[in-house]
């Protein structure tokens, strides 16, 4: 699903209308019609809705939502807060037709004093600004979203929270509205996936309201979010007569003493990802726990007994991931420093092999093009550099994989996959019960078994990312946030491959 900036979701408008072609008032009333039939759904006919509107076209969307709720017998009050007195064209077409509505009363808010008085149990609906909004809300709007956000009633937002930018960033004092729900229309908007911006989020879903696939198709979008359709035609299918040799020979170089664990979560994930053969170097004192965890994988025992300090021959290996639990001794610090020197192909990197390189960023123009990094915040910003926001953050991600030739998956809530060619992808799937222990080991497991078996870097990043996020939510069905933990997610990725051949 394409993430378009302000300037090209207008485009996407003006395409629509022209080439439909269908008038802008009707486009209104398609986007009107398809939130009030969610929204319809999502609340009870006992609850009273207070839809608040500004004078522009996010406005007459919410005026259209409100005079179809009261058509429906929901009990509807609508408020204007006069912002000016400039009514959009569209928006005074639909307050006429609210008019018609006897049930539907209609307050204007001149002055903070005209806000009403509202049951904690209501519903408030948010239509006061949309996504082309460039400044921030103060003055009367502003004291109108501190009043709604006071309120402990739920709050649905219709295309963006009001005062939230679309595509750039803003102070920590802005008055945004704090939506429970928000029903974006077409698009999600870029800032909706910045972690800073879940306070006032919410819930997020996305309305489809028919703009034109032609544009949508042709549009170089800002960023693109995953989804299962983009997913599922990367998968491999698997011939009758293929072997283990099909499948690839992966070299996991994982685990230090006091450490083991990461070896055992991201062996486990490479074997359920399909890789047809995985050796696993370690150090000796860690063979006895990996052999008896994991006795698909075969063994490359380091000198030393408690750290990774050399490499075998790497001429059998397919691909190599390095990172998990490793340390950063110096003589760990030597070996990965061989390992980059010795391997032709791309290799992924984790974990403390991210922040060894973070300390010697001379070796990143020696990284064979197309190698993974997986770094979570901290480890990004030793390897990147600070950022005061996610905005900044995630242009010196792209530009880092730009410059490097380098995929580098940010992991969090709607993890950051940048290419090489600069573009972007947030995935979208995974819950808060990945925030745990070896979550980041599980995923190494898996990009190294789909890069073992050939496919692409670029394939290997998107299809590891949503389908390990894809198996924690599965694994969801049985825990909750607080039990969730790394082998579960390893216990489902059957269940998610199989989801995704399946759909």
């Amino acid at each position: 699903m394409n993430i378009l900036s302000v300037n090209k979701i207008r485009e996407a408008d003006e395409f629509t209308i022209e080439n439909e072609p269908i008038k802008s008032i009707d486009l209104m009333e398609r986007a009107g019609i398809n939130c009030f039939n969610y929204i319809k759904n999502i609340i009870d006919k006992s609850k009273n809705v207070s839809v608040f509107v500004g004078p522009g076209n996010n406005g007459g969307d919410g005026l259209v939502i409100a005079r179809l709720l009261a058509n429906f017998d929901f009990i509807v009050s609508v408020y204007i807060i006069e912002i000016s007195k400039n009514y959009s064209s569209d928006f005074t077409i639909n307050i006429e037709k609210a008019k018609s509505v006897r049930s539907l009363e209609i307050k204007t808010i001149k002055q903070y004093s005209d806000f009403p008085n509202l049951n904690n149990q209501d519903v408030i609906i948010d239509a006061i600004f949309g996504s082309g909004l460039n400044r921030p809300a103060d003055n009367l709007v502003g004291s109108i979203i501190s009043a709604i956000n006071k309120t402990n009633s739920i709050v649905i937002s219709i295309d963006i929270p009001s005062g939230l930018f679309a595509d750039k960033t803003q102070t920590s004092n802005d008055m945004i509205i704090k939506a429970d729900v928000c029903l974006s229309l077409q698009f999600p908007k870029l800032s909706m996936m910045m972690p800073e911006n879940d306070v006032y989020v919410g819930e997020l879903h996305i309305i489809p309201i028919g703009l034109s696939k032609t544009f949508i198709d042709g549009v170089v979008p800002e960023a693109i979010l995953l989804e299962s359709s983009i997913i599922t035609h990367l998968i491999k299918k698997r011939t009758k007569f293929s072997h283990k040799g099909n499948y690839g020979h992966a070299l996991l170089i994982a685990g230090s003493k006091n450490k083991t664990g990461a070896s055992i979560l991201s062996s486990k994930a490479c074997m359920r990802s399909g890789v047809g053969l995985l050796t696993t170097h370690l150090p000796s004192k860690a063979v006895l726990p990996l052999q008896t965890s994991v006795p698909e994988a075969m063994l490359s025992i380091d000198f030393s007994e408690d750290i990774f300090t050399e490499i075998p021959n790497l001429s059998c290996f397919s691909s190599i991931a390095v990172g998990p639990g490793i340390g950063t001794d110096k003589l760990t610090v030597n070996a990965l420093k061989l390992l980059i020197q010795e391997f032709p192909k791309p290799i992924i990197f984790d974990a403390d092999a991210i922040n060894i390189i973070s300390e010697n960023k001379t070796w990143l123009s020696f990284i064979a093009p197309n190698s993974i990094f997986t770094p979570h915040l901290k480890e990004f910003e030793r390897l990147a550099g600070k950022s005061s926001n996610h905005f900044e953050r995630i242009e010196k991600q792209k530009e880092l994989s730009k410059k490097y030739k380098v995929y580098i998956i940010l992991k969090g809530a709607h993890s950051t996959v940048s290419c090489p060619d600069g573009s972007l992808f947030f995935n979208n799937t995974g819950n808060p019960g990945m925030a745990t222990a070896g979550s980041g080991d599980v995923l190494s497991g898996i990009l190294l078994g789909l890069l073992a078996q050939g496919y692409s870097s670029r394939e290997t990043a998107l299809l590891g990312v949503y389908v390990h996020g894809l198996a924690a939510d599965l694994a969801l069905r049985n825990q909750s946030h607080e039990s969730l933990i790394a082998s579960d997610i390893i216990s489902y990725l059957g269940k998610a491959f199989k989801k995704l051949s399946h759909v």
